[in-house]
């Protein structure tokens, strides 16, 4: 792996370090491959962290930007952009999708969901809770509490860290806003009991969020039957479910959606990394019935859904669903799990698509990274992973990612775990 001395002496020198880094400066992208400023390739299956649908430099993605770069980037949300409604449409058209539990789309229901653009993830999970705040002032007396799961994560504002079911995450930054509280995931038993005896910190619940999968918690999928469980008592109860879709959704799990897995409906989605193919973009939608609280005045963004993100975000949507990725993911993703499954000291692979966490039985999950990125020389690639603590291997490859690739992949797994 490469860096420049230069570069490592600026990013010393005038950068935060919220970051741990790796000694390497990416350069250039194509598909699923990396080059470092050295000339070293590397087989990426983080993706920019779930971000890069389409892949590194995808042509679709490439030429929108192009043709857009020159026209307008931005006007404020104070006027009308071209193509913003057209964006909104496809994601309202992908949103209403159903599928089987594999996520193979069988059809579409009529709702029609309403979106405002962010972002980042953790915006369009802020955007989510002054929804469910809405909800709770006009139709639950007032009731303003938020409940998650534990081992949850939907972002480091102070308002997401709070929701997020990780103390880890909230040391040093306490106190956090009240009104969240979270229960195992899992167990509808204990949520139920959470709804029927709310804490102090929270009083009357307004709202449930879940992520379908919990990738930052260690890649640990929701039952569906919990999916379904939790939709039936927050409808009992008229209280909102919120589904954080910012890591499984857009595709990522085969389906349009990763709820949808479960033949549910929430009434609140959250989106962002891979919604406009890894250019900045948050999205938080809502049937129209939740979305139509919110009134000017109420919610708002420089940024959101300026011209650049509405063509990168327009161009990623349409190329995926024209190209069928869906399909292609549930395919290779079964594939990728069957191989992760052979790999030596792969205890348990869990997840969907193309959101695969591995377990190992050694605690090596950090050095794995590392040797992974150190492999890169002139006569062969290293790999881009990821891991959660030091035991969980977690890969988020590009969508467009091959069974060659896989292989290639879990070939330097077994090569280094053997």
């Amino acid at each position: 792996m490469f860096a420049s001395e230069e570069a490592l002496r600026l990013d010393e020198q005038y950068v935060i370090h919220t970051y741990g880094r790796y000694p390497v400066e990416f350069v250039r992208g194509e598909g699923a491959i990396l080059t470092d400023a050295g000339g070293n390739e590397y087989l990426d299956f983080l993706a920019g962290i779930a971000c890069l649908s389409l892949g590194h430099s995808h042509p679709a993605l490439v030429s929108a930007l192009n043709e857009q770069v020159g026209k307008l980037w931005t006007v404020s949300n104070y006027f009308h952009e071209e193509n913003r409604g057209e964006y909104a449409r496809l994601l309202s058209e992908l949103l209403a999708s159903t599928t089987d539990e594999m996520g193979h789309i069988t059809g579409k229901t009529d709702t029609v969901w309403k979106t405002f653009f962010a972002n980042t993830g953790a915006e369009a999970n802020e955007g989510a809770f002054k929804l469910a705040r809405r909800w709770g002032e006009k139709h639950l007396n007032g009731a303003s509490g938020i409940l998650t799961a534990r081992k949850s994560f939907h972002g480091r504002t102070l308002a997401t860290l709070a929701a997020t079911g990780q103390d880890v995450f909230h040391k040093s930054f306490r106190p956090l806003p009240a009104g969240f509280d979270s229960v195992e995931l899992n167990n509808i038993e204990a949520l139920v009991h959470a709804l029927d005896h709310p804490t102090s910190e929270t009083g009357p619940v307004c709202a449930v969020m879940l992520e379908c999968i919990q990738g930052e918690g260690g890649v640990w999928p929701a039952d569906l039957d919990y999916l379904r469980a939790v939709r039936a008592e927050c409808k009992a109860r008229n209280i909102l479910l919120i589904v954080d879709e910012v890591q499984t959704g857009v595709f990522r799990t085969g389906a349009p959606f990763a709820f949808q897995r479960a033949g549910i409906e929430p009434d609140v989605v959250t989106v962002a990394k891979g919604v406009a193919g890894g250019f900045p973009t948050g999205a938080v939608s809502a049937r129209a019935e939740v979305a139509d609280l919110l009134v000017p005045g109420d919610h708002g963004s420089t940024f959101g859904g300026n011209a650049l993100a509405v063509a990168a975000g327009r161009a990623c949507l349409s190329t995926l669903v024209e190209e069928n990725v869906g399909e292609h993911v549930i395919e290779v993703g079964e594939y990728f799990a069957t191989r992760l499954a052979e790999v030596p000291h792969v205890a348990e692979v869990r997840g969907a698509g193309l959101m695969r966490g591995a377990q190992l039985d050694v605690p090596r999950a950090t050095e794995l990274v590392e040797l992974g990125l150190k492999r890169a020389d002139a006569k062969r690639r290293g790999v881009v992973l990821n891991h959660i603590g030091d035991s969980v291997l977690r890969f988020l490859p590009p969508l467009i990612v091959t069974k060659e690739q896989v292989d290639e992949l879990c070939d330097v797994l077994c090569e280094l775990l053997g």
